[in-house]
């Protein structure tokens, strides 16, 4: 085996010298993501700054046998990025250019380290939009947010990362390099392997150019936040809402998330009248008749029963404030320790599903305090499980290990996903056969076996060979 310094030696001597560390504080930073389950134990840190940089790595730790993994933001929440296992690092930081755009297309390429927020900037300059946005916006990356098939806040309209990729360049196992689809709308010449790398967490190859699709910015977007008073009242005021007007999001959080929020960010509540659950309603009030039916619909909502109390933005400020009450869930209860569970199911199940879970976690695990917020209008729900105070962490990680068990049992019974945005990685792993069949994992294998022969990208995620 390889030590690092031969490591740092070698790969220096392909990419240039000062591009590769091996101090204790890179090892910390570079080896993990935002999960706590995992310690960090990479073998050295490399930083390249182009494709040809890239592939020349892939080669080297393909000759030396030495495992790769890539890291981007590091904001994944499913152990994808995390190198526990004495592996070589690909730090993306520094390939964070715009290569290419164009306007007639409505087109952009970047770099795979370009952060989120910095393309929606960059669009917005050119009087566009690009619409994948999530509370990590301001330090995820485009190679990462593809590598997970990111969702966020948005998918409602405009859909997942997926639908935004118009062509990839990808290093693989092998260190050849591939430029899929080179931003065609129509391209019907066979298998599409640009969608094989979209949400493989790096498992494949390494992504280093993406192009992607922009489109027209939304007009003024207002924002109401909705009490109601149970899951299945949220899902009416959905389908009342849907029926008249065009969301570009339908968010939901529980009064625990919104009450630790509040206090965590000391902000003020949306409206006097505690409820079980709100919903958060965004659309493009373009003309004076839509912000009127936008009324009628909360005022019939109102004489179901469905809301007891709500609030609507007066201004973008308000909107924004308003919105930071769902957006800084995450943030907040990571204080607490939180053990999370990314889940979805068809949008119609979901008042029945999170009914069930909560009961089983209720019933089973009385100590533990549930927090919920998600993407209720694409059926995505976030479950949030805080440490109790008086349990080691490597304790409640474990009991948390046996509710994720029944969990996906309950979600395989909805025919649901035990990963709706934020992938596989090494924490869910072990379940991913409550999702997919064991003919589909097998086919999996395969694939990955095709583009990684000798299993050095990524290894350990996702899939066990």
């Amino acid at each position: 085996m390889m030590t690092p310094e031969q490591i740092k030696h070698a790969v220096e001597a392909l990419i240039g010298a000062d591009k590769v560390r091996l101090d204790d504080e890179a090892l910390d930073i570079y080896g993990r993501d935002w999960t706590k389950i995992h310690t960090p134990r990479p073998r050295a840190i490399a930083f390249p700054r182009s494709t040809e940089e890239v592939q020349q790595i892939v080669r080297f730790a393909r000759e030396h046998k030495i495992a790769l993994v890539p890291s981007g933001g590091r904001t994944g929440l499913s152990a994808g990025a995390v190198a526990a296992n004495d592996e070589l690092v690909l730090v993306m930081d520094y390939m964070n250019k715009v290569v290419d755009f164009n306007p007639v297309d409505r087109s952009v390429t970047v770099q795979a380290g370009m952060i989120t927020e910095q393309l929606q900037h960059f669009a917005e300059q050119q009087g566009l939009y690009y619409p994948v946005d999530f509370a990590s916006a301001g330090s995820s990356q485009i190679g990462g947010n593809i590598a997970t098939n990111a969702g966020g806040i948005k998918v409602i309209k405009y859909g997942m990362t997926r639908d935004w990729v118009l062509g990839l360049k990808v290093v693989t196992g092998t260190g050849e390099i591939l430029d899929l689809n080179r931003g065609l709308i129509k391209n019907n010449t066979g298998y599409d392997l640009r969608h094989l790398f979209i949400g493989a967490e790096g498992t494949l190859g390494i992504i280093t150019e993406a192009t992607l699709r922009l489109t027209r910015p939304p007009q003024n977007l207002t924002v109401m936040v909705l009490g109601a008073p149970s899951m299945p009242d949220v899902m009416q005021v959905l389908q009342a809402f849907q029926k008249r007007l065009d969301l570009t999001a339908f968010e939901f959080f529980s009064d625990n998330a919104l009450a630790k929020v509040t206090q965590h960010h000391q902000l003020q509540r949306p409206f006097e009248t505690a409820t079980p659950y709100y919903a958060l309603v965004e659309f493009e009030a373009m003309t004076e008749e839509i912000m009127e039916i936008a009324m009628e619909v909360f005022e019939s909502c109102m004489e179901a029963g469905w809301v007891e109390d709500g609030v609507i933005s007066q201004s973008e400020t308000q909107a924004q404030t308003l919105w930071n009450l769902r957006e800084f869930i995450s943030e907040t209860i990571s204080h607490h320790t939180p053990y999370k569970n990314d889940l979805s199911v068809v949008v119609s199940k979901v008042p029945e599903f999170l009914a069930q879970v909560d009961g089983f976690v209720a019933e089973h695990y009385p100590g533990f305090e549930v927090v919920w917020f998600g993407h209720i209008g694409d059926g995505n729900l976030h479950l949030n499980i805080l440490k109790p105070d008086n349990l080691s962490k490597e304790a409640f990680f474990e009991k948390c290990h046996h509710v994720s068990d029944k969990v996906f049992q309950i979600t395989q019974d909805f025919g649901g996903s035990v990963s709706a945005e934020h992938g596989v990685g090494l924490i869910k792993k072990d379940f991913l056969h409550f999702t997919r069949s064991q003919v589909e994992i097998e086919m999996m294998k395969g694939i990955k076996k095709t583009f990684d022969p000798d299993q050095i990208m990524n290894p350990g995620k996702m899939l066990d060979l």
